[in-house]
């Protein structure tokens, strides 16, 4: 039978959000369940925020300073292959149960074209069973509920609204309240029904699916029987400074991204707590329905024969540090949970990788394990050596490398940084076991380095740069920063030469 891929992405899912991870809160069954079949991917980390750049990394294996897609909105450039149009090319249809947040390039389509309008089109290559821009309101989501009997309001989205009058709201946070929809309502049932339904037609013909579940990424409110899962009581404590304050004046860019972030999350700690609570809800409704999904591969016998890998695009603040979303440098925003089942690979079932991998693996290795030459462009490396063997291939890399480009919210910054150039307005983070480095395009007057000792200092809260310590840490990763740019730079013609004898020659390595 021809081999399959399942390639699950869940938006806004942080590396930590899982029990078979210790998880002192949530709970995971599913994701745990096909944790213990497969490999699980423990210090996973994307490689840009928010979707849209991050999914530019995940599905063409490059880094952001090579896509350039560098917001929600900027144009993924045509000259980059991706995923889809990989294994469209050896006879998939690769079919999508989602979005993928793609921004069409303008050079490929006529100057009035619709597309240029909205950042959430498909990713060329996919064919989209279900397209479902979360922007747009979720319209697919929408016509199934009214196929349903629900009634349905012009955007779907006021639904998430909280059901009025609901017994006990008044006491708890303002996400604990539920949703105005049920759970077997939820978007998450939509797009698993829809994925077992195509599976029962299709599965014969070997499949690449493509399902991109919004979940547990805002509205922060759950169907009932998820609103209440979690008490705030039993949430641990947040990462970060106890005092506001001490946390903004770390850094100039910690004091602007909290004051923004205020408004959409409140100094109250049991607030904060209620919102950790609530996300945690989303998670869990999300796994059972990946549940329904695992269920049906196995009791069909598809999981013979179909890679499943499941990731996310990004993290979430989740109230560390006093934020929410994904943003700037920090870890929650970018340590994102990855699983792999080969099931050729049952002698690797139920094991814990500690190395470091990165999204722009998961286009190599699905390349490598359909079969596929894996493309120049690609920054990655397959990880199936991983399934196989357990053991981490010589020269693997010893830290990861994630970039955040704030150019979009330069104005919104204000004061110093609505004067910057836009190529000003990024950063780029080398995160090592032990140090980690983060260099600003800015100026140093305006934005300084960060460094901290992990070992000394492992929740980040102090910054070595004007140190004397500091600057012998900072010394080694700046260069080693620079050798990362360097051995990664667009790679193009520079390995072909054109030679009397033979031709033309290409040189490759399989480690940089």
């Amino acid at each position: 039978m021809k081999r399959s891929v399942l390639f699950i992405t869940m938006d806004q899912w942080r590396g930590d959000s899982l029990s078979a991870l210790g998880h002192p809160v949530l709970s995971t069954p599913a994701l745990d369940r096909l944790a213990a079949s497969g490999v699980l991917f423990s210090n996973h980390w994307a490689n840009a925020a928010p979707c849209g750049p991050s999914r530019a990394c995940l599905y063409t294996g490059t880094y952001l300073f090579h896509n350039r897609s560098v917001a929600n909105g900027t144009p993924l450039d045509a000259r980059f292959t991706n995923i889809a149009l990989l294994a469209r090319a050896i006879g998939y249809d690769p079919v999508l149960f989602g979005y993928t947040d793609t921004s069409v390039d303008p050079a490929t389509v006529a100057p009035d074209d619709a597309r240029l309008r909205s950042y959430e089109q498909v990713l060329p290559g996919f064919r989209a069973v279900v397209h479902d821009p979360f922007e747009q309101g979720s319209p697919a989501w929408g016509r199934w509920l009214e196929s349903k009997g629900v009634e349905v309001p012009a955007n779907p989205h006021d639904l998430y609204l909280p059901a009025e009058g609901f017994l006990g709201a008044e006491s708890h946070g303002s996400t604990w309240a539920p949703t105005r929809f049920r759970s077997e309502h939820s978007q998450s049932v939509f797009i698993t029904d829809a994925v077992i339904d195509y599976l029962k037609e299709h599965a014969e013909e070997g499949f690449f699916v493509h399902a991109s579940f919004i979940r547990p990424h805002p509205p922060r409110r759950n169907p009932e029987g998820y609103h209440d899962l979690y008490d705030v009581e039993d949430l641990p404590d947040f990462v970060g400074e106890e005092d506001f304050e001490v946390e903004a004046s770390a850094h100039p860019l910690n004091d602007i991204a909290m004051r923004l972030a205020v408004v959409g999350s409140p100094l109250d700690q049991r607030e904060r707590k209620q919102m950790r609570a609530t996300y945690h809800g989303a998670q869990r409704e999300v796994d059972d329905q990946l549940a329904r999904l695992f269920d049906y591969l196995k009791a069909s016998g598809l999981d013979r024969d179909t890679l499943v890998v499941v990731t996310s695009d990004h993290g979430e603040m989740g109230g560390d540090h006093w934020l929410f979303e994904k943003l700037g440098y920090w870890d929650e925003s970018f340590h994102v949970p990855l699983i792999v089942v080969d099931p050729s690979a049952s002698a690797t079932a139920g094991t814990v990788v500690d190395a470091f991998t990165e999204a722009v693996d998961v286009l190599p290795t699905l390349c490598d394990w359909l079969g596929l030459p894996i493309p120049l462009q690609a920054d990655g490396f397959s990880l199936v050596p991983f399934l196989q063997t357990g053991l981490t291939p010589q020269h693997w890399r010893s830290s990861a490398h994630f970039e955040w480009d704030f150019r979009s919210w330069r104005d919104r910054f204000g004061g110093l940084f609505s004067k910057m150039p836009l190529d000003h307005c990024s950063l780029v983070v080398q995160r090592a076991r032990d140090v980690k480095y983060v260099q600003f395009a800015a100026d140093i007057e305006i934005l300084p380095p960060l460094i901290f000792d992990l070992d000394a200092d492992p929740r980040q809260l102090h910054n070595l740069w004007s140190e004397t310590g500091g600057a012998k840490l900072a010394f080694e990763a700046t260069r080693e920063l620079l050798q990362w740019r360097m051995r990664f730079n667009e790679r193009g013609y520079s390995s072909h030469l054109l030679t009397a004898a033979h031709g033309l020659v290409v040189g490759s390595d399989t480690w940089r």
